[in-house]
C-alpha cells in the first residue's frame, strides 16, 4: 500500500475538476480554470496535509472527450466480444493510445495508479449517452468510482436526473459538492463516502475530517477576532481638534475618515488572506478603487441606506456624515449642511470622560470621533464579508459582490459593551498616533468578549 491515499479526479471536459481540487486544497492558484474545453492537458497533483503530514494526494486529469472512440477501438480489437481489463491493457500499449487518444490515456493511467476515482459531473448538464460511455471505459480500470455532482448550488441543476441515471448503472454512492459555493458538511460527506469505499484508509480519512472541522472552527474564531480588533481600533479612535475653526475641524475630519477607511481595508485584506483568497476575489466594495475614488464609502448617506441604517444620528448630517464632534452640547454648531456639517454632544451622550472633555473644551479643543452608525456600518460590512468567505469555494472564478445584508444584529439596540468601553480608552486604538496601540489587559479582555459576540459564542453584553 502507498504511504498516502491516491485519488484521481476524472470526468468529461469542463465539468469543474480543477475547480473542485482548488476548493478541496484551499488553493486558488492550482491548475488553470476557464470556460474553454480541455483546459487541463496534463496530470497535475496536490496533497492535503494535516499537521504537516500528507494524508491524501489528489490528481487533476485532462477531460475525457472521446470515450465512444475508445469503446469502438476495443470492440474492433476484441472482435466484438465482451471487453475486459486485458483489452484495456492492450489499448494502453498501442500507438493510438499515445496518439489519437493521448488525453484519455493520461486519465486512464492515472486512475489505474490511484486507489479511487472521483468522477466529476456538471449537474447542470443533461444526462447524455457519452457519459455512460465514459463510465464504461473508466470501469475497465478496476478502481472504485465515486460520482461527484458539481455546481448544485444554483436552482437550474439536474441532480435528481443524474442520481437516477447513475443508479441504473449501479452507482448509488453519489455525492453533491459544489466547488463554487462551499459547504463544510458536503466536504465531510465526500470523505465519509471515500471512507466507506476504502476500508484500509479509514484512519487517515477520519483524521482529515477532524482536521477540516477544527479548521472551520478556527477560521470563524480568527475572523471574528480580526473584525473585533478593527472595531475596537475605530471605536477608540479620537482626534483632538486644536482650535475651534471650521477649517481645523474639516482637516481633522478628513484625516480621521481616511484612517478609518484604511483600517477597514486592512481588515478586509486580513480576512481574504485568512481564508486563502486573493485580493482580486473581492472587488465589489474594496477601498480605494483604482481611479482614486472610494467605493461604497463609510461616510455617505448612501452607504448607511444601503445597509439599512438611518442617515442621521443626532445632528450628524451633511458633510460630517459618520463623524461626531464633541462640543459638550454648549449650543455651539459648525453649521448644518456646510462642508463640515452639524456638531453636537448628543452624538456621544454621557459615555465619555466628562473631566477630560471639560478641560479640552476650556482650552478651545474638540474631540472628533466616528459615530455609532458608522461603527454599525463597519460591523455589518465585515460580518457580511466573513459569511461570504466562509461559503466561498476556492474554485470560484468571479469576484465577490455583496448585496444588502439581512442580519439585524448591528442595526438595532445598543452597541456591545466592549465597543462602548473602547470609547473611553483612546489609548486602545492604533489609529491614534501619539497614544494609541497600547496592548493592555483591559483591551485584551474587551477584544476577547467582542470576539465571542461576533463569533456567536456569546450574546451581545
Amino acid at each position: 500500500m502507498t504511504s498516502i491515499l491516491q485519488v484521481a479526479v476524472v470526468g468529461h471536459t469542463n465539468t469543474g475538476k480543477t475547480s473542485l481540487l482548488r476548493t478541496l486544497s484551499r488553493d486558488t492558484e492550482f491548475g488553470e480554470v476557464c470556460d474553454a474545453p480541455a483546459t487541463t492537458r496534463h496530470v497535475e497533483g496536490t496533497q492535503l496535509l494535516v499537521e504537516g503530514e500528507p494524508l491524501m494526494a489528489l490528481y487533476d486529469t485532462p477531460g475525457l472527450e472521446d470515450a465512444p472512440g475508445i469503446l469502438d477501438w476495443l470492440d474492433e480489437a476484441g472482435g466484438g466480444r465482451h471487453v475486459g481489463a486485458d483489452d484495456l491493457e492492450r489499448f494502453l500499449e498501442s500507438p493510438d493510445a499515445a496518439g489519437r487518444f493521448d488525453q484519455e490515456t493520461k486519465v486512464l493511467r492515472q486512475l489505474r495508479a490511484s486507489q479511487v476515482g472521483l468522477y466529476v459531473i456538471d449537474a447542470r448538464e443533461p444526462v447524455l449517452g457519452k457519459y455512460r460511455d465514459e463510465l464504461a471505459v473508466l470501469g475497465l480500470c478496476a478502481r472504485p468510482l465515486l460520482p461527484v455532482l458539481n455546481f448544485v448550488a444554483g436552482p437550474h441543476n439536474r441532480a435528481q436526473e443524474w442520481r437516477e441515471a447513475l443508479g441504473r448503472l449501479g452507482l448509488h454512492a453519489v455525492i453533491t459538492f459544489d466547488s463554487v459555493v462551499y459547504d463544510l458538511q458536503g466536504e465531510l460527506r465526500l470523505y465519509e463516502k471515500l471512507r466507506s469505499l476504502l476500508d484500509a484508509w479509514r484512519a487517515p480519512l477520519e483524521r482529515l475530517m477532524q482536521a477540516r472541522e477544527r479548521e472551520a472552527r478556527w477560521l470563524r474564531q480568527a475572523a471574528a477576532e480580526t473584525v473585533a480588533d478593527m472595531l475596537i481600533d475605530v471605536a477608540a479612535c479620537m482626534m483632538v481638534v486644536e482650535g475651534g475653526g471650521r477649517e481645523d475641524t474639516q482637516r481633522a475630519m478628513d484625516t480621521l475618515q481616511n484612517r478609518v477607511r484604511e483600517r477597514e481595508q486592512t481588515c478586509v485584506d486580513a480576512l481574504l488572506n485568512l481564508f486563502r483568497f486573493r485580493p482580486s476575489d473581492y472587488l465589489g466594495e474594496r477601498l480605494p478603487l483604482e481611479d482614486g475614488q472610494w467605493g461604497l464609502d463609510l461616510f455617505t448617506a448612501e452607504a448607511l441606506r444601503h445597509y439599512g441604517l438611518r442617515t442621521g444620528e443626532g445632528a450628524a448630517v451633511g458633510g460630517a456624515m459618520g463623524m461626531a464632534v464633541d462640543v459638550m452640547a454648549l449650543g455651539t454648531t459648525l453649521g448644518a449642511g456646510t462642508a463640515v456639517g452639524a456638531a453636537t454632544g448628543a452624538l456621544l451622550g454621557n459615555t465619555l470622560d466628562l473631566g477630560r472633555r471639560l478641560v479640552q473644551r476650556l482650552q478651545g479643543h474638540r474631540e472628533l470621533r466616528v459615530n455609532n452608525n458608522t461603527l454599525r456600518l463597519l460591523a455589518l460590512r465585515q460580518h457580511q464579508l466573513v459569511q461570504a468567505l466562509i461559503h466561498r469555494g476556492h474554485g470560484a472564478d468571479k469576484a465577490l459582490q455583496l448585496g444588502a445584508p439581512a442580519d439585524e444584529t448591528w442595526r438595532k439596540g445598543s452597541l456591545p459593551k466592549p465597543v462602548q468601553k473602547a470609547r473611553l480608552h483612546p489609548e486602545w486604538s492604533r489609529l491614534n498616533p501619539n497614544t494609541g496601540g497600547t496592548e493592555s489587559r483591559a483591551r485584551a479582555q474587551a477584544l476577547d468578549t467582542l470576539t465571542r459576540v461576533l463569533a456567536g459564542d456569546a450574546a451581545p453584553p
